[in-house]
């Protein structure tokens, strides 16, 4: 039994107006940088979910060690993905899964590990904690999978987390940043 790592790099970025996860962070794509913090942390399986600009984004992963799964479904919104990742996620038996965005460039394999540990040491559901609340990266063990595969639309997980009793938070305020417009870009990069 295995805690594995879905994460979520399906959307269209339609606010940012270009595959947020192409955007260039110390000289390689987003979404390669986040899988290779989830590669760098003690989850195992990474499955990374394409879904919008699949073909480029595929390519970014190259190399990596890396499953992927293909949601056709993306346009729904979040939930599917999230769907698409637990459905892999049931079919190889994990235990648990961590559930991460794309577009959080302060993930770190550390803080995943600190998830894997609190899932270790007992919790059912673990949190990152940011801006005073919970949020993903987010560990749920495997008798939350059917709450996760209900989701619909463009719900994520935190309203799994807020109706689940007893969720482990780990704080985590680089949680704050993601990716979603230019100004994003630009604070991320930092000055030039």
């Amino acid at each position: 039994m295995a805690t594995g790592a879905i994460l979520l790099a399906a959307g269209g970025s339609s606010r940012l107006g270009r595959p947020k996860q192409l955007v260039g962070i110390a000289g390689r794509p987003l979404v390669r940088a986040m899988a290779e913090q989830a590669l760098a942390s003690r989850c195992r399986p990474v499955r990374v979910i394409l879904g919008s600009q699949a073909e480029a984004i595929v390519g970014a992963l190259a190399g990596l060690s890396v499953s992927l799964t293909i949601n056709d479904d993306w346009r729904e919104g979040i939930a599917s993905s999230i769907r698409a990742g637990i459905a892999a996620a049931r079919a190889e038996r994990w235990s648990a899964a961590v559930v991460m965005l794309g577009d959080q460039p302060g993930v770190l394999a550390r803080h995943l590990d600190r998830l894997t540990e609190a899932y270790e040491a007992g919790a059912r559901a673990v949190a990152s904690r940011y801006a005073g609340r919970l949020g993903v990266p987010a560990l749920f063990d495997a008798s939350l999978f059917d709450a996760l595969s209900a989701l619909q639309g463009d719900r994520g997980a935190k309203s799994i987390l807020a109706r689940t009793p007893g969720v482990f938070a780990v704080d985590f305020p680089e949680g704050v940043l993601d990716v979603d417009t230019e100004s994003d870009v630009a604070r991320l990069r930092g000055p030039t």
